[in-house]
């Protein structure tokens, strides 16, 4: 007995790690049958579809924004509740509004909400909602019991002036909130784009930094330029930090919340594990961005257009087949599939396409699908009519070989 009990240690110890479990979160009551999932509990984590203002299983939203603001909340506490969580263990959140100065109310709405412990690391842009009359969508990522949490702040920077952290720690995860091309030392911001984006740059390096890690750790990034002309640029400044295996990244035109700043950048850094670029078929080399960043279990995809060798084909849902094609395959590359996904974000280029690439999105994905968010933003390119950016999870409870749904 006593030689047997070494040799079972050893072989747990060379065993492969167990895949997580992917698991959908469903509040009680009416829901609305659209083509994601409210939560998926996966990991350390649980994905919080975007919400937005209305009553459960009611498609129509109604009252001013700070009502809407209240709703929301209500509604991602609801999904939160249904998986044993409160408002206090959200680490990461993103504000859509329909109206960047709508941002007050919504900060009153969020105040109020059991933010005093930790506040999360917020991102609040402007963006045209799918559902008419809402004024916001917000989605979120929340932390489980037993995560360890804690706000990230570097040296010498003020207390944000409303209800966020500049970063949250969760695990061997770190959530940075959208940096802008502010000083954080002097309050000053510059005028000319090319010194914002230096800034928003330098202060995400901050955050990493004052987390213990640094730009090397990051695996996925958000950048919304208030000027789609200052793309370029921004690549530049990109490539001068993220020298080598860069985060996966979408890019999207959007108004910021002060008009004063071009340029804002969310990321998700990662520590412990090795960090592996994910390509299929497509060559990383020379871009800004990774099309994919595998770190442990989880992959980072890109946001991914429907852009193919013979260019853009006509009409969103052909290019939404496209963009589920390319990113089914990055997915591939990586031992993954459709059934691995926990969270997605879907940009239009028109909101009016919401309908048509849900028809073509909802019989690809697998049933029960992942958690979305889907918002209108100008593309980098305008001929892209659809982007779509992935979170996977390798999952225990995935099956089949491509994850797909045979649809309805």
């Amino acid at each position: 007995m006593r030689a047997i009990v070494p040799c079972l240690v050893l072989l747990a110890a060379l065993a492969p790690p167990v895949a997580a479990e992917n698991r959908v979160v469903q509040p009680p009551g009416p829901a609305l049958a659209l083509p994601f999932s409210p939560g998926v509990l996966s990991d350390d984590f649980l994905f919080l579809s975007g919400a937005i203002g209305n009553e459960p299983g009611v498609a129509a939203v109604e009252g001013d924004a700070a009502a809407q603001a209240r709703r929301t909340i209500d509604n991602l506490k609801s999904v939160l509740a249904a998986a044993g969580l409160d408002f206090s263990r959200v680490v990461s959140g993103t504000v859509f509004l329909a109206d960047a100065r709508l941002l007050q109310p919504v900060a009153e709405a969020l105040a109020a909400s059991d933010l005093e412990a930790l506040p999360p690391a917020l991102t609040g842009v402007e963006a045209d909602i799918a559902i008419p009359n809402a004024a916001l969508e917000m989605s979120a990522i929340a932390a489980r019991p037993g995560v360890e949490v804690r706000p990230i702040t570097p040296p010498g920077w003020p207390a944000p002036a409303l209800p966020y952290s500049y970063g949250v720690l969760a695990g061997d995860l770190l959530f940075l909130a959208g940096q802008v091309g502010w000083n954080p030392a002097s309050g000053e911001v510059p005028q000319d784009f090319a010194a914002q984006v230096e800034q928003a740059l330098a202060n995400v390096g901050a955050v990493l930094k004052a987390a213990g890690m640094d730009y090397g750790n990051a695996v996925t990034c958000r950048v919304y330029l208030a000027d789609g002309r200052d793309f370029q640029a921004m690549n530049e400044a990109w490539k001068r930090v993220f020298t080598s295996a860069p985060p996966s990244r979408a890019t999207v035109r959007a108004r910021l919340a002060d008009p004063r700043f071009k340029v804002e950048i969310q990321c998700i850094a990662a520590r412990g594990a090795k960090k592996v670029v994910v390509a299929a078929g497509e060559s990383a080399a020379g871009r800004p961005f990774s099309p994919a960043v595998q770190v442990g279990d989880r992959l980072f995809l890109s946001g991914f257009v429907g852009r193919g060798r013979e260019g853009y084909p006509a009409g969103v849902a052909a290019q939404t087949r496209r963009v589920l094609e390319r990113l089914a395959a990055t997915l591939a590359a990586a031992g993954m599939s459709f059934a691995d996904v926990v969270n997605a974000e879907v940009y239009l280029s028109d909101v009016r396409f919401y309908a048509a690439m849900n028809e073509v999105y909802g019989k690809t994905m697998p049933k029960p699908p992942p958690a979305r968010a889907t918002v209108g933003s100008q593309l980098m390119s305008p001929e892209a009519l659809v982007e779509i950016a992935m979170i996977a999870v390798r999952s225990s409870s995935a099956g089949g070989e491509n994850g797909a749904g045979d649809g309805e």
